[in-house]
C-alpha cells in the first residue's frame, strides 16, 4: 500500500511545501520514493546502486537547513563521486572503485538537503547516446520499454520520467542531458561552460565540453537547483558573469518578445525524421502565437566541422580516461575490462597525432564565432534534439560482424588499419547521424535545453532544443516557464505496461 499515493503529483518544490505544511514527513516522502523504485526499477533498470537500506545514515550527512531537505534524489554513476559509494562509470574496470570524498557538485547537492537514494545507470564512461552498458544491462524508456531512454544520463531520465524521483543528477558532454530529456519527456537544461563546478579533481572535462546539472519534470525545479549550486569552485579555470536575477525568478516571468530562428537542416546533410521536424514546426507555431518573432533559418554553423572536431576530441579523451582510470585504481586497464567499442575508441586516440588534435581544438573557435555572429541577429536557435524519435534498444550498438572484425583487429594489433580506412570514424558518425544537433553547444560552451512539447503518434516523446548565447540561461528559463504554462506537460505520464490487464489507464507515476 502506498505511503503517499499523491507523490507523483508533486515536483521537488511542491514536496518541500507539503513537508513544511506538516501533512507528511520527509522520511515518509523518501520511503514512498523507495517503494516506487522497488516496484518500477525491475522494468526500467534505471537504478544500479540502490542506497535504500542506508537511508538513516544518508539523512545524517545532508544539511537539514537546505532548501530541498527531504527531497528524494538520484546520482548519475559517472563523475558524481559520493564518498563511500561505488563510482563504476558503467565499466567493469571500475566496478570496485569507491571514491574517498565527494566531488564539489555532490557536496553542494547535499548542502541543499537532497536525499540520495541511489546511483543511476549510464553507458560505459558516458560515451554513448544510449544507456546500454554491458556491466549493468540496458536502461529502458518508461514510454516504451523496447526503446532507449537516451544517454548518457539515461538512467536518471528514466527514473524522473517514471516519477520515482522528481529530480536526478545528469551531465552533458555532447548532449547527455538534452538527449535523454528528449527521449523520456522531461526537462533538461545544459548550463553554460563555467557555470557549474567540476572540482576538485578536474578543472575542465573534455576540454570544457562537459557540464553538469539535473533532469526534472518541472522547469522551476531545474531553475531553483541551478540557483542553489551554480558558481565556480576554488581554482576553477573559468569565470562567468553572475546572473542578474535568480533563475527561479526568470522561470516565473514571461520573456519579452524574442527573435527565434528555427532550422530543420540536418547538420550532416542527412534526413531528419518527419516527427522530429513536426515537433519543431509545431513549437515554432506556438512561439508565434505567444508573440515571438520566429523565422526559419539555415543552420548557422558547419555541422560537418562540428562532427569532425567532436570526434577528434572523443577519441583522444577516451584514451586519456582509460589512462586516468588505471592511475586511480593502481593498475593498467586491460582489454577484457572494458567494452570493445571503448577499447577501440581509445586505441584510435592513441594513434592520432598531437598536432592534429591541437588543430582540431583551434577550430572550436570557428564554431563559437559562427554562433556568436548568429546571436547578433537572433536571441535563440530552435532545432530538434535528435534526428529520430527515441531509438530501439540495441539500435546504436555494434552488430555481430562489427564486433568480430574489431576483436580480430585488436587481437592482431592492427588498430592503425582502422585509422587508415576511417572505419571507426564512420561508425561514430553513423551514431551521430541520429544525434547531430547537440554537440555544437558543448563545443561553444553555450547553454541549451530540451523542452518536452511533443509526442509522436506512437506515444514517444520528441523534445525540441533551444540554444542561447553564452551565459544566458535566464532567457532559456524565461521561455521554458512560458512554454510550460502555455502547454503543460507535468501530468503527461508514461504507461505502466505490466498493470495494463488490471487497469488499462495505469501509468508509471500512479504506482
Amino acid at each position: 500500500m502506498n505511503i503517499f499515493p499523491e507523490y507523483h503529483k508533486y515536483d521537488a518544490l511542491g514536496l518541500i511545501e507539503i513537508i513544511k505544511s506538516g501533512e507528511i514527513t520527509y522520511k515518509e516522502v523518501c520511503q514512498e520514493a523507495i517503494q516506487r523504485a522497488k516496484l518500477l526499477n525491475p522494468s526500467l533498470n534505471a537504478i544500479i546502486h540502490p542506497l535504500y537500506e542506508q537511508l538513516e545514515g544518508i539523512l545524517k550527512k545532508v544539511s537539514e537547513s537546505g532548501s530541498f531537505y527531504g527531497v528524494p534524489f538520484l546520482l548519475k554513476d559517472l563523475q558524481h563521486a559520493l564518498q563511500g559509494v561505488p563510482l563504476s562509470s558503467g565499466s567493469k574496470a571500475m566496478y570496485n572503485f569507491v571514491p574517498p570524498k565527494d566531488n564539489e557538485l555532490v557536496r553542494r547537492w547535499k548542502d541543499t538537503g537532497l536525499i540520495t537514494l541511489g546511483k543511476t545507470n549510464t553507458p560505459e564512461l558516458g560515451l554513448m547516446a544510449t544507456t546500454e552498458p554491458e556491466l549493468f544491462g540496458p536502461a529502458r524508456n518508461p514510454w516504451n520499454l523496447e526503446h532507449s531512454p537516451g544517454g548518457s544520463s539515461g538512467g536518471s531520465a528514466a527514473a524522473v520520467s517514471a516519477r520515482i524521483v522528481p529530480v536526478a543528477s545528469a551531465g552533458d558532454g555532447g548532449g547527455s542531458i538534452r538527449i535523454p530529456a528528449s527521449c523520456c519527456g522531461v526537462f533538461g537544461l545544459k548550463p553554460s561552460r563555467g557555470r557549474m563546478p567540476t572540482g576538485p579533481d578536474f578543472g575542465e572535462i573534455w576540454e570544457g565540453a562537459v557540464t553538469d546539472h539535473i533532469l526534472s519534470i518541472s522547469v522551476r525545479d531545474s531553475a531553483a537547483l541551478l540557483d542553489a549550486t551554480h558558481g565556480p569552485d576554488q581554482g576553477a579555470p573559468y569565470l562567468i558573469s553572475k546572473p542578474k536575477k535568480s533563475f527561479l525568478q526568470e522561470a516565473s516571468q514571461d520573456p519579452q518578445t524574442l527573435k527565434i530562428g528555427y532550422s530543420l537542416d540536418h547538420p550532416l546533410k542527412k534526413e531528419v525524421h518527419p516527427e522530429c521536424k513536426h515537433a519543431v514546426t509545431q513549437t515554432a507555431s506556438l512561439l508565434s502565437e505567444l508573440g515571438h518573432r520566429v523565422e526559419e533559418v539555415p543552420l548557422p554553423y558547419d555541422g560537418e566541422l562540428v562532427a569532425e572536431c567532436y570526434t577528434q576530441m572523443y577519441f583522444a579523451q577516451t584514451a586519456a580516461i582509460l589512462e586516468l582510470m588505471g592511475q586511480l585504481r593502481g593498475s593498467v586497464i586491460k582489454r577484457k575490462e572494458v567494452e570493445l567499442s571503448t577499447w577501440t575508441l581509445a586505441s584510435q586516440g592513441k594513434i592520432k597525432k598531437a598536432k592534429d588534435y591541437c588543430l582540431s581544438l583551434i577550430r572550436w573557435n570557428d564554431i563559437s564565432r559562427a554562433m556568436g555572429r548568429y546571436h547578433q541577429k537572433q536571441d535563440l536557435l530552435l532545432t530538434p534534439v535528435l534526428a529520430t524519435p527515441p531509438p530501439l534498444i540495441g539500435e546504436m550498438q555494434l552488430n555481430g560482424l562489427e564486433r568480430f572484425g574489431l576483436n580480430l583487429i585488436n587481437t592482431l594489433h592492427l588498430e592503425r588499419l582502422l585509422s587508415i580506412f576511417g572505419t571507426v570514424e564512420e561508425k561514430v558518425l553513423t551514431n551521430l547521424v541520429k544525434t547531430p544537433f547537440t554537440q555544437v553547444a558543448n563545443i561553444s560552451g553555450q547553454p541549451a535545453m530540451s523542452v518536452p512539447l511533443y509526442w509522436t503518434d506512437q506515444g514517444l516523446p520528441c523534445g525540441v532544443q533551444f540554444i542561447a548565447p553564452l551565459g544566458d540561461e535566464g532567457t532559456l528559463f524565461n521561455l521554458a516557464g512560458q512554454l510550460e504554462r502555455t502547454k503543460p506537460w507535468f501530468d503527461k505520464a508514461p504507461p505502466y505496461p505490466e498493470a495494463n490487464k488490471q487497469n488499462p489507464r495505469a501509468t508509471f507515476c500512479s504506482y
